[in-house]
C-alpha cells in the first residue's frame, strides 16, 4: 500500500517551501497537479536553486477531472505507489481540489499525510491585526447577489451569537461590489483586505467596507484577494 502527501506549496514567495515538502516532492513516483505546467515550472526552479532532482511523474488533476482519476490514483496507491497532491499555491483541498480523494484514501484505509505549508487565508489572518482565537473561513463568496446577501446576513446572525474573525476569498472584479454589500449588511466592521500577499506587490488595505470602497472604487485591481472582518 502506498501513501498520498498533501503538499503545501509557495502563494508566491518561492522561498517559502518547506525542507519536508522538498524531500517529499523528490522521492514520489506521481504528482497530482492541479496545472502540470506550473508545478514544473516550479519544480525546475527548485532543481536550479536547490539542487535538487523531481523524477515524479505530473499527473493533471483539476476539479472537472477530479472524479473521473480518483479510480486510477487509488488503484496506483494499492499498488504500492507513493503520491503527492499539489495545487497551483498554497494548501491542496482548501478551495482547491482534493476533498473527494482524500475521503476515498480514507475508506479504502490508504495512509494520508500532510505537509503543511503556506495558507492564504493564514497568512491574512496572523497579519490583519484582528482577533485570531477563533474564526470562520468561508471560501469563495457565491456570484450571484442574492446568495451572497442571504450568506452575510447568516454571518452577521452568527456574529452576534459567537463573535469571531470571518474569512474569505474574492475576485478583484467582484471585490467593489462585496464591499458595497458589507457595507450595507455590517456597516461597523472592521474590514482587513490582503492582497498578492508574500508576493513582490504585496498589500494591506484595512478601514471600514466605506473606507475601503473609496480607496478600491477607481483602482484597477489586480491579483489574489484575501478578505476579513470582525
Amino acid at each position: 500500500m502506498g501513501s498520498l502527501y498533501i503538499v503545501s506549496t509557495p502563494i508566491g514567495n518561492r522561498g517559502d517551501i518547506s525542507l519536508r515538502a522538498l524531500e517529499i516532492l523528490s522521492k514520489v513516483e506521481l504528482i497530482l497537479c492541479e496545472d502540470t505546467r506550473k508545478t514544473g515550472i516550479l519544480l525546475k526552479g527548485y532543481e536550479e536553486s536547490q539542487g535538487k532532482t523531481f523524477k515524479a511523474r505530473l499527473i493533471s488533476f483539476y476539479e472537472e477531472n477530479e472524479e473521473k482519476r480518483i479510480p486510477q490514483v487509488i488503484d496506483w496507491l494499492k499498488q504500492g505507489k507513493e503520491m503527492a497532491l499539489v495545487s497551483n499555491s498554497g494548501t491542496p483541498l482548501v478551495s482547491d481540489p482534493g476533498f473527494k480523494l482524500v475521503r476515498e484514501c480514507v475508506r479504502e484505509k490508504i495512509p494520508v499525510s500532510p505537509i503543511p505549508g503556506p495558507s492564504a487565508l493564514l497568512a491574512g489572518l496572523v497579519i490583519s491585526g484582528l482577533p485570531t482565537d477563533k474564526f470562520m473561513f468561508l471560501g469563495f463568496l457565491p456570484k450571484k447577489q442574492g446568495k451572497k446577501e442571504k450568506l452575510l446576513e447568516k454571518v452577521k446572525e452568527v456574529q452576534e451569537i459567537l463573535p469571531q474573525t470571518i474569512i474569505f476569498y474574492e475576485s478583484p472584479f467582484r471585490i467593489v461590489k462585496t464591499l458595497k454589500m458589507l457595507e450595507q449588511i455590517l456597516p461597523e466592521a472592521k474590514v482587513v483586505i490582503g492582497r498578492e500577499l508574500t508576493k513582490k506587490f504585496e498589500e494591506v488595505e484595512r478601514g471600514t467596507a466605506r473606507e475601503l470602497i473609496e480607496k478600491f472604487g477607481d483602482k484597477k485591481i489586480k491579483g489574489e484577494l484575501v478578505v476579513m472582518f470582525s
